[in-house]
């Protein structure tokens, strides 16, 4: 495999997401949040670097206000966090959208993100499906990643079907997914992750 010059990405690793409306349900968050960690400590001793994200919605917002510590991040990300990290406060579901993530990656010759945090069906999904546009390889991490539970006029789903599906449609064409053991295994030999394509996963699909 080619090599991977990663760069560990952390999106919106928040409070918000730990309790009320927005909280992680699957996998929960106090199994998720482990895996985030281990993939943190693993990118530092391997001198990968980091960038962490935070959402916010602005002031007077009832979700992810700067002003609230919903906005903060999670007490085990804080007390890890480094000065040569890269911080970064975003507006919009992709990490990339509005912010200089980008330029920062091309300054560290990076070719392919890491990425952990929440959610599945928003952000992640998101900073998955634009990095193809920006000539960027996309890994994502499927146990230190978490959706909730949504139902809306168009449907629902409930966050195990969700999460598991957005897995599946990420690494037909997205994204390579995998644990956070393969991925550390993969990042100490500085290979990429495998991952399938569009037309390989039809073909499985039609003949499963």
């Amino acid at each position: 495999m080619s090599t991977a010059r990663r760069a560990l990405i952390l999106v919106d690793v928040q409070q918000e997401y730990f309790s009320g409306p927005l909280e992680i349900q699957f996998p929960p968050h106090a199994e998720s949040l482990p895996r985030i960690t281990a993939a943190i400590d693993a990118a530092v001793a391997a001198g990968v670097p980091v960038a962490v994200v935070q959402h916010t919605a602005g002031e007077g917002a009832p979700v992810f206000n700067p002003a609230t510590t919903g906005f903060d991040v999670h007490p085990e990300i804080a007390r890890r966090q480094r000065p040569e990290w890269k911080s970064i406060t975003k507006q919009y579901g992709s990490v990339f959208a509005g912010t200089d993530l980008l330029d920062w990656l091309q300054e560290h010759d990076v070719n392919t993100v890491t990425l952990v945090g929440y959610m599945t069906n928003n952000c992640i999904l998101a900073s998955a499906a634009q990095s193809e546009t920006l000539g960027l390889e996309a890994e994502v991490l499927s146990d230190a990643t978490g959706a909730i539970n949504i139902t809306n006029d168009a449907g629902s789903a409930d966050a195990r079907t969700l999460h598991g599906t957005l897995m599946a449609l990420l690494n037909s064409n997205f994204a390579a997914v995998s644990t956070t053991e393969v991925w550390t295994e993969a990042l100490a030999a500085g290979e990429s992750l495998p991952k399938d394509n569009l037309p390989s996963s039809a073909t499985r699909g039609a003949n499963s």
